[in-house]
């Protein structure tokens, strides 16, 4: 139904901002599948509360299988195909899966060895998944990525539906949005923006600073989810806010497949 790509910079609260909306959707009956895209975060199978799968990349052949396929690819002057048929979620190897309730976790691939070279691979590998994962009526995707842009320099956001920028209250995280929001409209798509961290005084600053109207909600700091995160307790907390963004996803998606402006 639909993929939500959740961007922004490291320590923005990108994954917590991912299992909060995982585990709001299958409180409403959604399937939910996360898909952890970030190479060099280890942390949120624990926020989620399921145990970590075997790595998609691996299933697959490695890091070499992937690497010589993007290869050949490139020698050709062709994007690398992965992947050949579109797949569900039914479809995935169980082996790569892991589930608790209605969420399911996928792990892309992480980077493991000191000088085993870039992530270009699991970017890669990662892009041609989402191109070829289908999603039923009560389907949803939300892919946490890694920090920075790179994901969008490789074309990912042609592959997902909706963007939302997690940004703290930090100057680093509003430079960084103007970068996302004009890659994210190359690609055609529109980035919405999540305030994380933030009292009402610094969250009214921010969204004069990125655009009020792609402001989807801020979310205040929470002790008791940064415990959690310390601990490595799953982040099982609800709040209004993150119900706030469940519905305009809903609602925007819902636009989109029956033709209005979202």
């Amino acid at each position: 139904m639909m993929k939500v790509l959740i961007c922004g910079k490291g320590g923005s609260g990108k994954s917590t901002v991912a299992t909060l909306l995982a585990n709001n959707f299958q409180t409403k009956r959604y399937r939910v599948l996360v898909i952890d895209s970030d190479e060099s975060n280890y942390g949120l199978s624990a926020q989620l509360g399921i145990k970590t799968p075997k790595e998609l990349m691996d299933q697959i052949g490695g890091k070499k299988a992937v690497t010589s396929k993007m290869f050949a690819a490139r020698d050709k002057g062709e994007k690398a195909q992965i992947f050949t048929e579109k797949m569900r979620i039914d479809n995935i190897p169980a082996d790569c899966l892991s589930k608790k309730d209605n969420v399911y976790l996928l792990q892309i691939g992480k980077v493991k060895h000191y000088g085993e070279g870039c992530a270009c691979p699991m970017g890669g590998l990662s892009r041609d998944f989402l191109k070829h994962l289908q999603l039923d009526a009560k389907d949803i995707a939300i892919i946490d990525t890694e920090a920075g842009v790179e994901h969008l320099g490789r074309g990912m956001i042609s592959e997902v539906d909706v963007a939302l920028a997690v940004l703290d209250p930090s100057y680093e995280s509003i430079k960084l949005s103007k970068k996302i929001t004009s890659m994210v409209r190359e690609g055609g798509k529109t980035v919405y923006f999540v305030l994380n961290k933030a009292d009402s005084a610094v969250a009214e600053k921010m969204a004069a600073m990125v655009g009020k109207e792609q402001v989807v909600t801020s979310l205040p700091f929470n002790p008791a989810v940064q415990e959690k995160s310390l601990s490595g307790q799953p982040i099982d907390i609800e709040t209004p806010q993150i119900e706030t963004i469940t519905t305009f996803l809903l609602q925007t998606i819902n636009k989109k497949t029956t033709g209005d402006k979202p």
